[in-house]
């Protein structure tokens, strides 16, 4: 008996890959071979979180640009792009809901590199074929070297590195299309201050796309306003009606609410004041009456405070549920004595360590730091800086309290008047957002 050798696999064909930049202007043909048009765009479809369909083109003939279904074309091989006919729909091209135009909406546009959290431009788009489909697959953000500067030693046009579409969340300026992103795109793996940030560099058409995928999330809206640049922030605000306006704010902490409110035109004030919840109505009008460069225009009013007598477990069991109050502003709990004044504070650490049957009183610090109202923010920094203070507590002349400093707050009415133009400092291990 005899066995014949094993057959060898055949060898899986190689991932095909195309360059948007290298298939625009290219010359259309008839299956004879006689040209009759030229490739204007390439049209592709957003699926969320997968790679975006290619499901046609756009083609130049004569003066007018007509589809050309992808099913149509027989290969991209080649200076010709070849048609399985010749007949095309000449009617006038017009973009469907959900399809994005790659030359007109994203080559030389700017995207969102998520993982960098900025903006930057895309110099080429990398399609790339997967089983029968072709998908767009990367982003090329480095501008290629021209002329003599081709020759010079590490300038091959191959140096080029596409990275993944997924990094990115296009700017592509078309509304029905833009909802197939799905709830604001990538947008939602920022941070609100990297939105913020991006929001400072934007142009108009861009921040009007940014801000369009935020308002999805209100409550993300609101950080993000919270975090930018004052007179950004002033400027967006001033663009919305009062109701609008009202809305945003009823989110923000009251204390920047009551910020954004004082840099508004004085006659928008009020009317936006008596929008807001009546709650947070009264928060923001305490504020607004302090002056802003002072602990009692620094302060927030939301802190947690509780008997003296209290045990830890019921402290901790109300810290956890606190779900209303600042991060920042639970790092610390605040004792009251019999008549409602100040008498101690204590660390959450120290509560987190301490003996849950044991007295709220007896975790605290019985002397904490703590200003008035009238204190200078400077007095303040140093004051939380000798301490090594997260948090100070704000009271007035019979020890009751009425309001919370937090660190965050210090710093940034401290820190240099544009801080938020500089760069983020990256960690070591950063690259490009992601660790390696």
């Amino acid at each position: 008996m005899t066995t014949s050798p094993p057959v060898p696999a055949p060898e899986a064909s190689p991932e095909r890959t195309l360059h948007l930049s290298d298939l625009v202007g290219r010359p259309l043909a008839d299956a004879k071979g006689e040209s009759i048009g030229r490739l204007s765009d390439v049209i592709v479809r957003l699926r969320g979180a997968e790679h975006p369909l290619v499901t046609g083109l756009v083609g130049a003939v004569g003066s007018r640009e007509v589809f050309v279904p992808l099913e149509q074309v027989s290969g991209f091989d080649g200076e010709v792009i070849k048609l399985t006919s010749a007949r095309l729909d000449l009617r006038k091209f017009e973009r469907r809901h959900g399809e994005v135009l790659l030359r007109t909406d994203v080559l030389g546009h700017r995207l969102i590199d998520v993982p960098a959290a900025h903006l930057i431009k895309a110099v080429d788009l990398e399609l790339r074929r997967q089983g029968s489909e072709w998908v767009l697959a990367g982003v090329d953000t480095h501008r290629r070297p021209r002329g003599l500067l081709r020759l010079l030693p590490g300038t091959d046009p191959g140096w080029h590195k596409y990275e993944d579409w997924a990094n990115f969340e296009p700017l592509i300026g078309h509304a029905s299309s833009a909802l197939l992103r799905g709830p604001f795109g990538r947008i939602r793996r920022l941070k609100p201050a990297q939105i913020a940030d991006l929001l400072e560099e934007a142009s108009k058409a861009e921040e009007t796309e940014i801000l369009g995928q935020v308002h999805a999330d209100p409550e993300l809206e609101a950080d993000v306003f919270e975090e930018l640049d004052e007179d950004l922030a002033t400027r967006l605000l001033g663009a919305r009606t009062d109701a609008e306006i009202a809305e945003v704010l009823s989110r923000m902490r009251a204390d920047d609410a009551a910020d954004a409110i004082s840099e508004l035109p004085q006659r928008r004030r009020q009317p936006v004041i008596d929008l807001l919840p009546a709650s947070h109505r009264t928060k923001v009008l305490t504020l607004m009456g302090f002056n802003p460069t002072s602990a009692g225009g620094l302060m927030g009013v939301d802190f947690l405070v509780m008997a003296a007598d209290t045990q830890v477990v019921e402290v901790l069991a109300a810290v956890s549920t606190a779900h209303a109050l600042q991060h920042e502003a639970l790092t610390s709990v605040h004792a009251l004595d019999g008549r409602g004044r100040l008498c101690g504070v204590a660390k959450l650490v120290a509560l987190l360590q301490a003996d849950p049957s044991a007295r709220l009183i007896e975790v605290c610090d019985r002397d904490p730091a703590r200003v008035g109202t009238d204190t200078d923010v400077v007095d303040v920094a140093v004051l939380m800086s000798d301490y090594n203070l997260i948090t100070i507590p704000v009271v007035d002349e019979q020890r009751m309290m009425i309001g919370l400093i937090t660190v965050d707050d210090v710093l940034e009415v401290t820190l240099p008047d544009d801080w938020r133009r500089r760069e983020a400092a990256e960690p070591p291990d950063a690259h490009r957002g992601q660790a390696s």
